[in-house]
């Protein structure tokens, strides 16, 4: 049966507090899209 170490589980719980503290800085949620203004130039349809 395996030793119990407290320093193990110390150093385990410490990376896990360090990799989920680095995580993506800045809004979490998505930007609202920015509207563009209706262009005043249309394509032309081809006819047949």
């Amino acid at each position: 049966m395996p030793e119990f170490h407290p320093g193990r589980v110390l150093v385990g719980l410490l990376l896990a507090a360090l990799l989920a503290g680095c995580g993506q800085k800045g809004p979490l949620y998505l930007p609202k899209p920015q509207s563009q203004p209706p262009s005043s130039e249309q394509t032309p349809t081809a006819k047949p």
